[in-house]
């Protein structure tokens, strides 16, 4: 069974509040292929969004409407790590191969109402003999205690990924904590950068993976959340598998009205190949084409210049695939699969950045000025996510 139907979710931790409950409260949103990790760290936010691997973005509600003065005065005493802790602790989490089923009763009699995939998450809402009766994403129902672990921190937070989504036009990343330090990068406006350490978040800085490097974000112009994977019900699985299948046939069909040949492009005496054929290996040999010429920042020039994700969405253009022009978005376009299944052709997403998968452990990528559009080792950061096209 594919484990391409995994949702993560967003919790928002208060500065200032503990959670006393998570509700895992979800509303279907009509926008598909964008991903929605809007969700925030102030204790004023009543709606939070998480994003799902399929890229539908669905919306927590009130998360933080539990809070109890006298937990507050408690963080207000002992600092961000109450919070943090609060969170992890009300968390159950899957520990199985695939999945397990959530039931309707507390029986293996019970209809199936969707599955909590392996390392997903769930909160549970009471304890009925063997089974506990659990809520993940928009599934309320049954499970077996052997299949999910409560109450251990560590593992929810070694199964989560924080996150800072950068919430202005251009986010620079610095070398040291400080404004006066060297930009190392620079990031657009809705990208996500996986957080490595928070010990400075009382300075206002955080230290983000980005790309080929880490650096210093400031807080004022990021908003920080959790991501956890949570349970798919039967009804989204339906769906899912029906747009992946139509979304295949879709791209299948623009890339064979493509005609082979070749033409002329750039500003120089360069010519390239037109696209030929279609599948992930025809992607990866149309834009190995381009290794060489330059990185620009928000540019998608594949000739002139290019930034990370404009380099993909341009490849895949080429095609008749339109993707977005966003490294964070683009974890949601297609369907997902699991990062031992890799084909060349899929789309590889990182922390702030996304290559296409060459093949033999490598990715083809816009990877930074130094560098321009070049060939990396796919393991060279950590993978968010992977999703194919074809």
């Amino acid at each position: 069974m594919k484990r391409n139907g995994m949702k993560r979710v967003s919790y928002a931790i208060a500065a200032g509040a503990v959670l006393g409950a998570v509700s895992f409260t979800a509303f279907a949103s009509p926008i598909a292929g964008v991903v929605g990790m809007t969700s925030t760290d102030t204790v004023t936010a009543e709606a939070n969004s998480y994003s799902t691997m399929a890229g539908v973005s669905l919306t927590v509600a009130n998360i933080l409407s539990d809070a109890s003065s006298g937990k507050a005065s408690e963080v207000a005493a002992n600092g961000a790590a109450v919070v943090a802790k609060s969170i992890y602790e009300g968390i159950a989490i899957a520990q199985v191969d695939n999945y397990v089923n959530i039931r309707t009763i507390p029986s293996e009699d019970g209809d199936v109402v969707g599955k909590l995939y392996n390392k997903s998450a769930a909160t549970v809402e009471a304890t009925e003999g063997d089974w506990y009766k659990i809520t993940s994403g928009s599934c309320t129902g049954y499970v077996k205690q052997e299949f999910v672990v409560v109450g251990d921190e560590e593992l929810a937070k070694s199964v989560s990924t924080r996150l800072a989504t950068v919430t202005t036009q251009t986010l620079y990343v610095r070398e040291e904590a400080t404004t006066d330090s060297k930009i190392v990068f620079m990031v657009p406006e809705g990208d996500d950068l996986v957080v490595v350490d928070e010990s400075m978040a009382d300075t206002g800085w955080v230290l983000v993976n980005v790309q080929d490097t880490q650096g210093y974000v400031s807080t004022e112009f990021v908003t920080l959340s959790t991501e956890f994977v949570q349970a798919e019900s039967k009804e989204e699985e339906a769906a899912r598998l029906a747009r992946e299948e139509a979304e295949r046939q879709a791209a299948a069909a623009a890339a064979r009205r493509k005609t082979a040949g070749s033409y002329y492009t750039g500003n120089g005496s360069a010519s390239y190949a037109a696209p030929s054929g279609a599948g992930g290996a025809a992607v990866v040999s149309y834009a190995a084409q381009f290794v060489g010429n330059p990185y620009v920042y928000g540019g998608s020039s594949l000739t002139n210049g290019t930034d990370c994700s404009g380099f993909v969405m341009s490849v895949y253009s080429a095609f008749g695939v339109g993707l977005p022009h966003s490294s964070a978005a683009m974890r949601s376009v297609g369907y997902g699969v699991d990062v031992n299944a890799m084909q060349p052709g899929d789309i590889v997403c990182y922390s702030g950045h996304v290559g296409i998968y060459a093949g033999n452990g490598t990715i083809v990528n816009a990877l930074n000025q130094t560098h321009g559009i070049t060939y990396t080792n796919v393991n060279y950061s950590p993978i968010l996510a992977v999703r194919r096209i074809y």
